[in-house]
């Protein structure tokens, strides 16, 4: 006679893809050197991630952290005059780090922070993106405008994902 042992299943507390998928954009905005707002991209193909970016000044040039912020000194409102900024934007760092490699990113998902403003939407289209997955809006009405013309599907996270952290200090953070 055998004892068949009955083995108890553990509840699948897995987090669901995009939410996973989110949780690392949080991460990598970790990394973001900008004063006004730390945004953090990851672009993924067939679950699998292809790069990512945060928010900070062009390579080898000083950050705004060190030179200060012209957008703040100029008082210019979120969403609007995105040519005085310094830095790239998450969504641009990580599709031109995709265009550095060789990584093609067409039909691929793009996880950001934020919702992507009017330039990066305009970069997401071409790149062949076909979905952005967003924890945050963003003041920036065209960009959602003209995604959805694109027939890009625009998903906000429902609730954010539970990520802590440690608390961000701009000196230890460079």
């Amino acid at each position: 006679m055998s004892k068949t042992k009955t083995v108890k299943k553990k509840k699948d507390v897995r987090p669901q893809w995009d939410e996973y998928f989110l949780d690392i954009a949080q991460l990598v905005a970790k990394r973001s050197t900008c004063l006004r707002r730390t945004v953090g991209a990851v672009v993924v193909k067939d679950k699998r991630i292809l790069t990512t970016g945060y928010n900070g000044a062009p390579s080898g040039l000083a950050h705004c952290v060190t030179t200060g912020c012209l957008r703040e000194q100029l008082r210019v409102p979120s969403g609007e005059r995105h040519e005085l900024c310094r830095a790239l934007h998450a969504e641009m760092n990580a599709l031109l780090q995709a265009a550095q490699y060789g990584i093609s990113v067409k039909d691929g998902v793009i996880y950001c922070t934020n919702q992507p403003c009017i330039i990066c939407a305009k970069m997401i289209i071409n790149a062949g993106i076909k979905r952005v997955v967003v924890l945050e809006h963003y003041p920036d009405a065209f960009a959602q405008k003209i995604l959805k013309e694109a027939n890009i599907e625009v998903v906000v996270a429902k609730k954010p994902p539970k990520v802590s952290f440690p608390a961000k200090t701009r000196q230890n953070s460079l």
